[in-house]
């Protein structure tokens, strides 16, 4: 089965909101078997809503509409879909009350625009809104069904997860959906696809694969669809099987999974401990691992040393190295890495430092040159990249490639 969304709201349009309720809906959807071929942003007229939705039913039998349902004046959305499907609208006394209760307990009395709210279509399946006063309504036009929510994202998730999407299940039969994220660090897209080529030409014809690239990592996405689950898992494990083998230890983790996240489960299963000494990323992997809750059973701390002088005088970085190499080589980042594993006394640290940009760069050291360094109580490893000339990339290419550094010691201890 196949739906399209259309969110509704001049906000949206003009950059003033960003339209998360989509991607929301769209991964929901996919999950029970219907997929999503087109999303629409149109503006808070008549004209837009019937054009819209005329188009949209003409391509699928389920539309998803959300926004305009609110009180004021500028939210038509109920009367324009009222007058669409030829319906009256009448009073619902149980929401009625169920909006004044709510009210009440905010000390608001009743006036006009809260009594147009219980106004509900005669000919449409109302559904509660457990966290706001605009009601879901469900219409039916031979096969084609349209639903309309209210834009703002905490009521319609509710509704959505607790009455809309096992309603769809019920009432549809629709088929498997199974999605297998791989997620890959330290390759481009282009040359992830080259390596990639033999692999990618011998899929089963019912695996559709994407490559989806961001900064330092690149997200390889299967996805199937058939009547029979087991099969699709199966299918799904023979190919990671034949990714392991051409991509090894690039592979980090699953199905979106962040690699601070996956640096966690490491340390925590190990018992150990981490601290980072950051040059070029001022602090930027600290508050990637202190992002998530827990993250005191393996992180210790960081030291930030942006200048010269104290990763000198704090991580104990000889002088002499600084002058001779520059704060930008292998012998400082490595220094860097020892000392702050001394200063903080942990079992493993990660130390950067390069030229996030956008100036700072010579012919010998371009912008974007970083070095980073991973340590242990017992061993040492560094190694130089070259990035991009932006500096938020550069940084958040930098931390991640320092985790996956990181990454391969613990598993390789």
């Amino acid at each position: 089965m196949q739906a399209e969304i259309i969110t509704i709201g001049d906000e949206i349009l003009i950059g003033q909101i960003v339209d998360t309720n989509s991607a929301w809906m769209s991964k929901e959807l996919n999950t029970i078997g219907i997929s999503v071929n087109r999303i629409t942003s149109i503006s808070d007229t008549k004209e837009a809503i019937n054009s819209s939705l005329e188009e949209a039913m003409s391509r699928v039998d389920l539309v998803l509409m959300t926004g305009g349902l609110g009180p004021t004046n500028d939210d038509i959305t109920k009367k324009t879909l009222s007058d669409y499907f030829a319906c009256e609208l009448i009073q619902d006394d149980g929401l009625y009350a169920k909006i004044e209760e709510r009210l009440a307990r905010y000390k608001i009395g009743m006036n006009a625009f809260n009594r147009e709210q219980a106004l509900v279509p005669d000919g449409a399946r109302i559904i509660t809104n457990n966290y706001g006063t605009a009601p879901c309504m469900w219409f039916t036009k031979d096969i084609k069904h349209v639903i309309s929510m209210p834009g703002v994202p905490f009521e319609m998730k509710n509704i959505m997860e607790f009455e809309i999407l096992p309603k769809l299940s019920e009432e549809f039969d629709c088929p498997h959906v199974l999605h297998q994220t791989i997620m890959v660090q330290g390759l481009g897209e282009s040359v992830l696809a080259e390596m990639l080529q033999d692999w990618e030409a011998n899929l089963p014809s019912v695996v559709k694969l994407a490559y989806l690239p961001s900064p330092g990592v690149v997200r390889l996405r299967m996805s199937l669809i058939g009547e029979d689950e087991a099969e699709l898992k199966t299918i799904v494990e023979q190919q990671i099987e034949g990714l392991r083998v051409i991509l090894g230890e690039r592979i980090f983790a699953f199905n979106d999974e962040k690699i601070e996240q996956v640096i966690a489960n490491l340390l925590l299963d190990k018992k150990k401990t981490l601290a980072t000494a950051e040059s070029c990323t001022g602090g930027n992997m600290a508050h990637l691992l202190t992002a998530m809750a827990g993250s005191s059973a393996y992180f210790e701390g960081s030291i930030v040393a942006y200048s010269n002088e104290v990763k000198a005088t704090v991580l104990g970085v000889n002088s002499n190295s600084l002058e001779e190499f520059g704060a930008v080589s292998q012998e400082v980042v490595e220094q860097m890495a020892s000392g702050v594993l001394k200063a903080i006394g942990t079992d493993y640290g990660i130390a950067t430092s390069g030229i996030a940009g956008p100036d700072g760069g010579t012919d010998e050291k371009p912008v974007g040159t970083v070095w980073i360094a991973v340590t242990s109580k017992d061993k040492v490893v560094s190694e130089k990249f070259v990035f991009s000339k932006e500096r938020g990339r550069n940084i958040r290419m930098a931390s991640l490639a320092g985790f996956n550094m990181l990454r391969k010691m613990i598993i390789e201890s």
